[in-house]
């Protein structure tokens, strides 16, 4: 047993000391981007609160919403409507002014629900330094094709955090088993010198993080690597789903074209909501926001997201597609009708910032980013420390006598 520890602590020392500085950049961006969502909402509506004009008002029907909407984005296509049910929050409406754009390609505006009247668009400077944080969160801040190098970094440093968060409560475990050995790694200690306490610190937090910070590695893991999703759906005993394919490349004009059969449909996309907006509001009562990707002709179903959390919980969002000319359920899929495999994957998704469990497990990953950020600066003292006193040791170390002086002394000494 001594072997394979002191095998699995160099190990442990190894992977921590290659992978630290991306482990340090990845946890400092987490601790950042822990409340991402509610900050951007905050951002984006400080300014825009919405009062009903009287007592009893009701919001506009979504058509007559989406057209005075349409009416002053000269230009522009709306993508997407969304509501909550506060009644004192704006509208969110996406918009592109290139049909063909990905997902970077628009912008959202705020609408007062009762009126339709604009009241502007959402916090560009908040959103900017969240998505700088995202791209070095995921990709260490590379544009353009350095995007994948940096992701197979990332995705390795995943799977060597998960090595270092497994072998380290292995390490952790005192191997003398009495409470005064355990005393000395469960609880920080005060006064003791640079080393005693980088180890102290090493210990205690990377105990007291080990639960919640194996579950943020191990779902980091999962989304760095397929294989590692696809196992998902495995352990569950499930086929894992098909791989997408490469998106097609558009083709010349393709965009004109999609925005011209747009804006010659933009009148006929619109009717025939109100009503299908009514059929998702009844579908499932107590929801927080219902959106509506808004269908690019008068033919398409209608998909909406019923959403009865704070938006980060996949377990209570559902999807429902309504036909647009009868208004029947086409599909209706909320997060119990997935197979197991599809919920666990969903989970993970969100149990890596914490979402899952809304705000209290978005302040539990945000603890232990923090904590890991003392884990990786703590460890990587400790291992200069050990640098410094192996070579001390070895200038310090007399220095061989050559065998012929060796010898002759010990002539004389006869």
């Amino acid at each position: 047993m001594k072997l394979f520890r002191k095998i699995l602590f160099w190990c442990h020392l190894t992977v921590g000391v290659i992978g630290g500085l991306v482990i340090l950049i990845m946890s400092v961006t987490g601790v950042l981007l822990t409340y991402e969502r509610q900050i951007i909402a905050w951002a984006d509506t400080r300014n825009y609160q919405v009062a009903p004009p009287s007592s009893g008002a009701a919001r506009l029907p979504v058509e007559t919403l989406l057209a005075k909407t349409r009416e002053s984005q000269s230009g522009a296509t709306i993508t997407s409507v969304t509501l909550r049910a506060d009644t004192s929050e704006p509208a969110a409406i996406a918009l592109t002014t290139n049909p063909g754009a990905g997902p970077g390609g628009g912008r959202t505006i705020f609408v007062n629900p009762y009126t339709g009247g604009v009241m502007g668009e959402g916090s560009k400077g908040v959103r900017q330094f969240f998505r700088v944080m995202t791209d070095w969160h995921r990709w260490l801040g590379a544009n353009g094709e350095n995007r994948s190098v940096a992701r197979a970094i990332t995705g390795a440093c995943n799977l060597g955090f998960l090595f270092i968060v497994i072998s380290g409560i292995y390490l952790w475990w005192p191997r003398k088993r009495n409470w005064a050995q355990f005393k000395n790694v469960l609880w920080f200690r005060r006064g003791l010198p640079g080393k005693a306490r980088d180890f102290n610190w090493h210990n205690v937090i990377g105990f007291w993080s080990f639960a919640p910070l194996f579950i943020v590695v191990l779902s980091a893991v999962v989304i760095s690597y397929p294989w590692a999703s696809n196992l998902v759906y495995r352990v569950v005993g499930e086929a894992p789903p098909a791989p997408r394919g490469p998106a097609a490349p558009p083709k010349a004009n393709a965009g004109q074209q999609r925005g011209g059969a747009e804006r010659n449909n933009a009148e006929a996309a619109l009717t025939g909501l109100d009503q299908l907006w009514a059929r998702a509001e009844q579908q499932a009562s107590g929801w927080q926001s219902i959106s509506l990707r808004l269908p690019n002709s008068p033919d398409a179903p209608a998909t909406f997201t019923i959403d009865h959390g704070d938006g980060g919980q996949p377990q209570k969002r559902a999807q429902l597609t309504l036909d647009r000319k009868t208004g029947e359920v086409v599909k209706w899929e909320p997060f119990s009708s997935f197979t197991k495999g599809r919920q666990l994957r969903s989970i993970l998704r969100f149990a890596h910032t914490g979402e899952v469990l809304g705000v209290a497990g978005q302040t539990i990953a945000g603890l232990v980013s923090l904590g890991a950020c003392f884990l990786v600066w703590t460890g990587l003292a400790l291992s200069w420390r050990r640098l410094r006193a192996w070579r001390a040791n070895r200038a310090v170390a007399p220095a061989p006598v050559p065998a012929p002086l060796a010898e002759a002394a010990a002539d004389s000494q006869a």
